[in-house]
């Protein structure tokens, strides 16, 4: 049986992102130092929606390197109860959306997209049906 576990991306700052994540109401759960002939070679930060096992793992590399997004990368998205309130309470904390909130297609749930620290892209999915 296989079942789904996480996704890991590469930060550059580690406060900075979990601010941006708990921001987004997910929760911090777990870091993990990675050690290689004894020095510390990275730190992984594992977040969570709340509820949920899935986790988000964020890995902060100490050797101070920096990293191109590429042209792989798209988006991770995660739903909202409401995404007027979401943005918000985002903007609030200086996290502002790329543009205005919008449908795809007719009939279709209202979303947007904003960025973490790091560049990468993060779909925000309104489920309040409005």
């Amino acid at each position: 049986m296989t079942r789904y576990l996480h996704t890991m991306y590469r930060i550059t700052d580690p406060a900075k992102s979990r601010a941006f994540y708990e921001a987004l109401g997910l929760e911090f759960r777990n870091e993990m130092d990675i050690v290689r002939n004894g020095e510390k070679e990275a730190t992984n930060y594992f977040f969570g929606v709340p509820g949920q096992e899935e986790e988000l793992e964020l890995t902060f590399n100490h050797d101070g390197r920096t990293y191109d997004l590429g042209t792989g990368y798209g988006h991770i998205a995660l739903a909202v109860d409401d995404l007027g309130a979401a943005l918000t309470r985002l903007k609030a904390q200086g996290i502002e959306a790329e543009r205005e909130p919008y449908r795809v297609r007719e009939g279709g749930s209202l979303l947007c997209f904003v960025r973490d620290p790091d560049g990468y892209r993060i779909e925000l999915i309104d489920r309040s049906g409005k």
